[in-house]
């Protein structure tokens, strides 16, 4: 018999048919075995290519309304599985690119994929304020504020790059 590490004991208290981990686990793409912030970031971004086609205010209102919603379903989600900020919560990668990619110059793959890259960097990497919003903050809100602060910050240095970097660097 198979002892079930305390991981897979989480994942086991998940329900696809449960719109609230469904929709925390980015529609799936948390349940990656391996890297599964950086397959929630990869699966954001064809959702993110979406959001593109709306006026940039109801963008900017979607993505607000992906942050109340959120908190809420990393905060339940977390609850049902046992576990603060399990790995397969990735909705707040959602979250996170979506903000990063709102500061791009052009939708050119490029730019998305230094997006991507600059964002993946700074979720891991943590630096201030970053880590300090990871440890001082609980519940579903600081399972979220990490990755909303690092998507604030990434947007920002793309911002900076893409609009006042002489001759841009893509």
């Amino acid at each position: 018999m198979t002892i079930l590490r305390s991981k897979d004991v989480a994942k086991s208290r998940l329900s696809m048919l449960n719109p609230w981990h469904l929709l925390a686990t980015g529609f799936g793409s948390g349940l990656s075995p391996i890297m599964p912030g950086t397959a929630g970031s990869i699966a954001a971004i064809p959702f993110w290519y979406l959001l593109t086609f709306l006026p940039w205010q109801l963008y900017s209102l979607t993505v607000m309304l992906s942050i109340c919603i959120g908190v809420y379903i990393c905060h339940r989600t977390a609850k049902d599985m046992g576990v603060h900020d399990h790995g397969s919560i990735v909705w707040d990668e959602f979250v996170g690119m979506w903000i990063t990619l709102m500061a791009i110059p052009t939708n050119d793959w490029q730019w998305v994929a230094a997006g991507f890259i600059i964002f993946r960097i700074f979720d891991i990497w943590k630096p201030w304020p970053i880590r300090w919003f990871d440890r001082n903050v609980h519940g579903g809100m600081g399972i979220m504020v990490d990755d909303i602060v690092a998507g604030v910050i990434s947007a920002g240095l793309l911002y900076v790059i893409g609009h006042h970097w002489p001759m841009g660097i893509i």
